[in-house]
């Protein structure tokens, strides 16, 4: 089969940025099935910032696929940078929520009080200063990559993403941070490692050695979420009832119908499309399609989690 040219590979890889409108809409279905229940403002921006923040591990985690590719510091530093802006603009959103005002209503007394008298607040900070470390360690590491490690942008991000889930209302449950992790860093496995292949992968050799191990991963990092989130969900919900009787338990249902639906696709790509990349019959244009397929609809998933994690 033909390669990807130039051309066709950049104008479908931008197809990649629907992962923004694909968040919004998924936590915009969770809104809806929310009513009347009330959904806290800041989802939006928490779903992109999942998003970024996955995608800064899928990257960093992208060598142990292949080995031949160096850690893509320019990719990392501008996603990383977009993560902490995110960030920022969460931190905003949530100290207007609790003040009672607006965004653009929030004076910088208001916001200063609550980064440093609430907990909310202090953990907030703490994400943005190990955010904004990593995006300036890659930034310095895409002029000297000869002195850096991918590792330690590994570590600071894992803590980073971890910290708003573990210090959330699950942490007041026997293993719930531990849950809350194993799920947060799971998802970000699933959906970071394969958007980092469409975004870095150019040839059908390097699709051909990065998808099976790929698909090997993502397995049991499916797993993990899967048997996490129905943990998570039960302590939660307390019964099946609430899954329809309440907004919460709606999302809940929502969201486990496109994982399913997710899984089943997974089990399809593992039957095709897995087999006949790694055995370099399909070409790269077309990897690449099947991929930003698979990450968009896992967005629409972010943005129901995030959503999820603000609902009363």
């Amino acid at each position: 089969m033909r390669e990807t040219t130039g051309g066709s590979s950049t104008a479908l890889r931008s197809i990649l940025l629907l992962v923004v409108p694909a968040a919004l809409l998924g936590a915009a279905l969770a809104w809806a099935l929310a009513a009347p229940s009330p959904v806290l403002s800041e989802a939006p921006v928490r779903a992109l910032a999942g998003c970024a923040g996955a995608t800064v591990i899928g990257l960093g985690l992208l060598q142990r696929l292949h080995r031949r590719i160096a850690p893509p510091w320019r990719h990392l530093a501008v996603t990383a940078g977009i993560w902490a802006a995110l960030e920022f603009v969460l931190l905003a959103c949530e100290s207007a929520q609790v003040v009672g005002v607006r965004v653009t209503g929030l004076r910088a007394g208001e916001f200063g009080d609550y980064l440093t008298h609430t907990s909310a607040g202090q953990v907030g900070i703490a994400i943005l200063i190990g955010v904004t470390v990593v995006a300036g360690y890659c930034a310095v590491a895409y002029r000297r990559p000869d002195r850096a490690t991918v590792d330690l942008v590994l570590m600071i991000a894992a803590v980073a993403i971890e910290l708003r889930p573990i210090t959330g209302h699950m942490s007041q449950e026997p293993l719930g941070a531990v849950f809350a992790a194993v799920h947060v860093l799971a998802a970000a496995v699933w959906f970071g490692l394969l958007l980092a292949l469409a975004l870095v992968l150019r040839s059908r050799g390097e699709w051909a050695q990065a998808l099976p191990r790929y698909s090997a991963w993502a397995l049991p990092a499916v797993g993990a979420v899967v048997v996490s989130g129905v943990i998570n969900a039960l302590i939660k919900l307390g019964g099946l009832a609430p899954l329809v009787d309440t907004g919460y338990g709606r999302i809940v249902l929502a969201k486990t119908v496109l994982v399913t639906g997710l899984m089943a696709l997974g089990w399809w790509w593992r039957r095709s499309w897995v087999p006949i990349a790694g055995d370099h019959r399909m070409s790269a244009e077309s990897s690449l399609r099947r991929a930003a397929f698979e990450v968009i609809v896992i967005a629409v998933v972010f943005g129901l989690a995030a959503t999820l994690a603000v609902t009363a």
